[in-house]
């Protein structure tokens, strides 16, 4: 896929937010829990001040703690060590509560982002797939989607709940000394320039990041898609040092921005160490001049500690941020994608076509480049049947392709019972064709689902008739488990003959007035031809059919015959068995 323009930081945000506007109100209970952690977090270092300065210590309570607690320094310590344990259930049970919820709303909110980009890549055209394979647009619905959980929920709600956090312990220090807040803040804006300055560098690696792995998969997904090809040329060895060395490819980036990543948390922490250290020794001066307590210097120290967390949370989290905005990119990218094929303003319903269909000065090319079809003009009558040759690469299925609106042609108009199939409503138009594909197409499925796949609400009565128009059912009923039987992977469990007939089921199932035809018989054998010409046979009769075909005698039966070459459709006369036209039409074919 085309990498599209580069955004900023501050675009992909807005659009994460538009994104996440359908959990706001439970991202806000996440953002609210959150907050609970900054009274709770002021609260842990009071019991050390508690014990060192009123029961070690012989110092007066507060007035704010006076009324509350006891004067007495041997019934202050248990009530201090309660105090305690009791910062620390609460601080649990926060952390639990908040884990819970948020857990929840990143997994809705990848689930949704997710399901929009898969139901957006079935829905451009298939141009567009061919353009950009399949295995880039996986990677991005199965490993960038969740980008969007990372940056709202381990990105967004921890930067503002540290912001808060922030804020509240600056007041707090401040209250208790401001010359030691100001010295401890006066590292804050070494920390931002820091981040700012590694922003660009972790975001050109998180891309580059993000390709690599991409390509890596997809070298794992083609030698597992091929895998028989593989074992048959003995090519186990070759396909592992490929894979390998993307691999290391993917590895070698992954080191780099750790090591980018390593190396600005050495500079915040340094940053923060240097912070520290300064406090300190003011802090300890000022308590060997008496103008400062041990007890609050141990405070200050303590709520540093808690000023100094956000800090380094807000630094990392917009250096670490870059890896989840760079697969925010890549997956918004994809849902820009345009569909080349889209529905007009007012698309006309269609409920089912007489099956007229006319091919007006039609052509068509990809993407501007090689020409498949020039000035095609083609007139089938409803219920006709018209076969197509030529040879492979012709752009016979490209064709049928334009027919079904798989493709938008270059120029020309293409009618189905006369009215222009880009005014129809494009689901409807496409309930109209039955598609039979020389290379059978099942799903990890039951047999009966596969077969009612076009058609998901057939009773099973309804199914098993069509498996016996396709001749099916025979093979079908010799499985254990029948019609529930799983046909595997591709429908690896079965046959090639077997697919083939359950494929030629699902048309007969789904009654189609259009059936597209494309070398269903090329890749059997003379036996089961036979059976699959008998039920093409019957499955043809009252509807329009486009065929394509290598063999002569498939195209026999015929009402015309024309030859695609050199992207020009012309008339051809109908072969006869063992005739001339017979044996031309076979040199056409050749491939």
């Amino acid at each position: 896929m085309t990498e599209g323009r580069k955004r900023t930081d501050l675009d992909l945000v807005r659009r994460v937010l538009r994104q996440a506007r359908p959990f706001a109100r439970y991202i806000v209970g996440a953002f609210l829990l959150g907050l609970l952690a900054t009274p709770l977090a002021l609260l842990t270092p009071l019991p050390l001040m508690l014990v060192v300065d009123h029961v070690i210590g012989s110092e007066p309570l507060p007035a704010l703690l006076a009324g509350v607690l006891p004067a007495d320094p041997s019934a202050l310590l248990p009530v201090v060590a309660v105090l305690l344990v009791l910062v620390a259930l609460l601080q649990n049970l926060q952390a639990m509560s908040s884990g819970a919820l948020t857990a929840w709303v990143g997994e809705h909110l990848t689930l949704r982002f997710r399901g929009q980009l898969f139901d957006h890549v079935q829905r451009l055209s298939i141009a567009h797939h061919d353009r950009s394979g399949s295995n880039d647009q996986l990677y991005r619905i199965q490993w960038d989607a969740p980008a969007i959980r990372h940056l709202v929920i381990d990105g967004a709600i921890p930067c503002v709940t540290s912001a808060m956090t922030l804020l509240a312990m600056l007041y707090v220090t401040f209250r208790i000394d401001w010359q030691l807040t100001a010295i401890a803040v006066a590292v804050a804006p070494v920390l931002f320039l820091l981040a700012r300055a590694w922003r660009a560098r972790l975001r050109t690696q998180a891309r580059e990041l993000k390709r690599n792995e991409s390509a890596g998969m997809a070298v794992a997904q083609e030698v597992m898609s091929s895998l028989r090809v593989v074992k048959v040329f003995g090519q186990e060895a070759r396909e592992q040092r490929r894979f390998v060395r993307r691999s290391e490819e993917v590895a070698g980036v992954r080191v780099r921005v750790a090591w980018a990543e390593g190396r600005l948390g050495l500079m915040v922490g340094t940053t923060v160490a240097i912070g520290t250290a300064a406090v300190m020794t003011v802090g300890a001066i000022g308590v060997r001049n008496g103008t400062l307590r041990l007890g609050e210097l141990l405070l200050a120290m303590g709520y540093l500690a808690q000023l100094y967390a956000p800090v380094k949370t807000i630094s990392k989290k917009t250096a670490s941020m870059q890896l989840h905005l760079a697969a925010a990119e890549r997956a918004f990218e994809l849902l820009e994608s345009t569909p080349e094929v889209l529905e007009a303003p007012h698309a006309r319903p269609l409920s089912r076509a007489a099956g007229a269909v006319r091919f007006c000065d039609v052509g068509f090319a990809y993407d501007g480049g090689r020409t498949v079809l020039q000035r095609t003009n083609l007139d089938v009558p409803a219920g006709s049947r018209i076969g197509i040759a030529g040879r492979t690469g012709a752009g016979k299925s490209t064709l049928v392709g334009l027919l079904c609106r798989l493709y938008e042609p270059t120029h020309g108009r293409i009618l189905l019972d006369g009215v222009d199939i880009a005014e129809y409503r494009v689901a409807d138009l496409r309930r109209q064709f039955a598609i039979v594909m020389q290379e059978p197409i099942l799903f990890s499925t039951t047999i009966a689902e596969n077969i009612a796949y076009g058609c998901p609400d057939a009773s099973q009565a309804e199914i098993e008739a069509a498996a016996v128009a396709a001749n099916a059912h025979e093979f079908i009923t010799a499985q254990p488990a029948g019609y529930q039987a799983q046909v595997g992977e591709r429908g690896v469990r079965l046959s090639g003959g077997e697919r083939q007939r359950i494929t030629l089921a699902r048309a007969f199932l789904k009654d189609a007035p259009i059936l597209i035809l494309d070398e269903p018989t090329s890749a059997l054998d003379v036996a089961t031809e036979a059976s699959v010409l008998e039920a093409l046979e019957r499955l043809m009769r009252g509807r329009t059919c486009f065929l394509i075909a290598h063999r002569a005698s498939t195209l026999a039966n015929c009402d015309q015959l024309f030859v695609l070459a050199d992207g020009s459709l012309s008339r051809a006369e109908l072969p006869r068995a063992g005739g001339a036209a017979a044996r031309r039409v076979r040199g056409d074919l050749a491939p």
